[in-house]
């Protein structure tokens, strides 16, 4: 995610990135990628930064996290906020308390079909919502020491990337009142994983949530929500793009400008909130409630039993 997100912060002219990476053969490729300052230390790039972009795992998030809160730097926390709620909670907490912008990175919110869709139910346009389906996967990630595939890091499938499409549909659809979820990382707590999880909201929708990292043939969203005056449907795979193939692969592209793209629009939405001084486009509570359901899904799924996300923080 670090070159993620340094991609599209070379497409800004105001600023400038300084960054910290452990392994030396990493870090010299990062600096002579994105033109980025190496710095020795987490401490360093805090000290030398107005705002700090966290892209470590997911177990790391809290210590870096609360170390820029505590030296007053604004702070994009990569999904999720952390490991779990205590310590999710601490970091917003802290953030409130030192009055800096603290914004999680729920992207999907970014990409247009997704908002595309959003508007159009939130609007009225299908009517009353009544079901809703979505799906999201690929082959496993692997990350740095093969962090993902540690359930204890990374918490699986569910709260890896599930949490994408709860904060979507928790921000279409409302609060969830209860759900069921199965997965392979339940019992395994490691490797590969693949989870079904069915929600009901407070409003009476319910939204089936499929979520892979045990599909090979590639990474692949889709979506549909049907109410009382129609359906919205989308498929990644069937969406116009342009595709380039080349010898190390085949990639899709989308014609649009810079600024369209989804990374682009939520890092680019996180500093104008610091530098305007208006709160973040997806708040520190809005990553906390994704952050509860994904952790009801992971108990439901180890328990067997219906889960409640936690409400109150």
């Amino acid at each position: 995610m670090g070159n993620v997100h340094a991609r599209q912060y070379r497409k800004m002219p105001d600023v400038e990135l300084c960054f910290f990476d452990r392994r030396p053969e990493r870090a010299s490729a990062f600096a002579e990628r994105w033109s980025a300052k190496p710095v020795a230390s987490v401490e360093e790039v805090i000290a030398q930064s107005d705002v700090v972009d966290v892209c470590l795992p997911t177990d790391m998030h809290y210590e870096a996290g609360m170390k820029a809160i505590a030296a007053g730097r604004p702070v994009f926390m990569e999904k999720p906020l952390a490991i779990d709620l205590k310590t999710a909670c601490e970091l917003v907490e802290a953030a409130d308390k030192a009055n800096v912008v603290l914004m999680a990175g729920q992207v999907v919110r970014y990409f247009p079909e997704f908002a595309a869709g959003h508007q159009v139910v939130t609007s009225g346009g299908i009517g009353t919502p009544a079901a809703a389906r979505t799906r999201r996967g690929g082959p496993a990630p692997t990350g740095a020491s093969d962090w993902f595939m540690d359930h204890r890091r990374s918490g699986g499938v569910l709260l890896d990337l599930a949490i994408h499409d709860f904060d979507w549909l928790r921000w279409t659809l409302g609060e969830v009142k209860h759900l069921y979820s199965r997965s392979v990382g339940a019992s395994t707590g490691s490797g590969p994983d693949y989870a079904l999880t069915t929600l009901t909201f407070e409003n009476g929708c319910v939204a089936h949530v499929e979520s892979t990292w045990m599909d090979p043939s590639g990474f692949r969203t889709t979506f549909e929500v049907a109410g009382s005056g129609g359906l919205i449907e989308f498929d990644s795979r069937s969406a116009p793009a342009l595709r380039t193939n080349v010898a190390d692969g085949t990639k899709a592209e989308t014609p649009s400008a810079a600024e369209d793209d989804p990374y682009y629009g939520e890092l680019r939405g996180f500093l104008d909130a610091v530098v305007n001084g208006t709160p973040a486009p997806v708040t520190g509570e809005d990553g906390l409630r994704a952050l509860a359901i994904s952790l009801a899904a992971i108990e439901s799924a180890q328990t067997g039993r219906v889960s409640v996300p936690a409400r109150q923080f």
